[in-house]
């Protein structure tokens, strides 16, 4: 399994999002090959790492 290195990620939430506290993700952009997953409010928590296909795929499936 590849490891990353997170440690200098630009997180970028949800424009759907708001400050309120609600459920909120937010995503790493330019990490090859995957797209970085976690819970705005656990910021130093788990994270999932979803494979670019399938984030496109799912981004494609919820907009419409």
């Amino acid at each position: 399994m590849r490891e990353y290195d997170l440690s200098t990620a630009q997180w970028r939430k949800s424009t759907y999002s708001d400050d309120n506290g609600g459920d909120c993700l937010e995503v790493a952009d330019g990490v090859p090959s995957v797209v970085p997953v976690r819970d705005s409010k656990v910021v130093d928590g788990p994270m999932l790492l979803i494979g670019a296909t399938a984030w496109t795929k799912f981004i494609a499936t919820v907009t419409k």
